[in-house]
């Protein structure tokens, strides 16, 4: 039989006091937009991990270190916490893009720069495909469905305008569509974002984009001697 020992009965004892403290300890208090925000991060990269569909409240709950009942406090239903998870995509990653165009030299050069850093802003961000592809989510919120739509005719606004820039200042040929354009420039985005998240995940988004970008140059005439500038 196992000899008692009163030192390891104390620190048996001590060790079990721990971690009763530490359970026992309360989270720090937030304000209701910093938990909000603890939320919709948390959102985005189980989403990222796991998929749209199979994220539950207690999941997110879980990652947060919160209860069930207090991710309802602040959204009231599931699919409010998805529309707030797109909010806060749009929202960065417009700023990224406007970020990157306003470095560019000229339109061109603002066209490939945002077209790079919204590669890198995916690569960074892998539930932006999951969500934005998510087929159930779109069909059972159409305000996430509306939102995604004025996303993408903002985004094919801001690309129309550079390239109309780039012809009045004979960049590109004086024949080109400035509408066909942009579409074709966020369509070689959305296949990259499709091949690489679903055919070759290991890929890397910017890799597949040095490829493809240039051969968007190309269609709209550009008159960059050499193509595509980056290394």
């Amino acid at each position: 039989m196992p000899s008692w020992h009163p030192r390891r009965e104390i620190l048996k004892s001590g060790e079990t006091q721990t971690r009763k403290t530490a359970m026992s300890e309360p989270r720090q208090r937030l304000s209701a937009k910093a938990r909000q925000e603890e939320i919709i991060k948390a959102a985005v990269e189980l989403a990222g991990e796991q998929g749209v569909d199979d994220v539950t409240t207690q999941d997110m709950a879980n990652a947060v270190g919160i209860t069930q009942g207090a991710i309802f406090r602040h959204f009231p239903t599931k699919d409010m916490i998805w529309l707030a998870v797109v909010h806060w995509v749009r929202g960065r990653l417009t700023s990224v893009v406007d970020m990157a165009a306003d470095q560019g030299s000229d339109p061109l050069d603002s066209l490939e720069k945002m077209f790079f850093a919204h590669l890198s802003f995916v690569d960074k961000v892998p539930a932006i495909p999951k969500l934005i592809f998510a087929d159930q989510l779109l069909k059972k919120n159409p305000k996430i469905k509306e939102l995604i739509h004025s996303i993408l005719a903002d985004y094919e606004t801001k690309v129309t305008a550079l390239i109309t820039q780039a012809k009045a200042q004979n960049l590109v040929r004086p024949d080109l569509d400035e509408h066909g354009a942009a579409i074709m420039f966020t369509g070689i985005i959305q296949g990259l974002v499709i091949r690489v998240s679903i055919i070759e995940a290991r890929k890397s988004l910017v890799a597949e984009g040095k490829l493809a970008f240039p051969i968007f140059l190309h269609g709209i005439g550009s008159t960059r001697v050499g193509g595509t500038k980056r290394d």
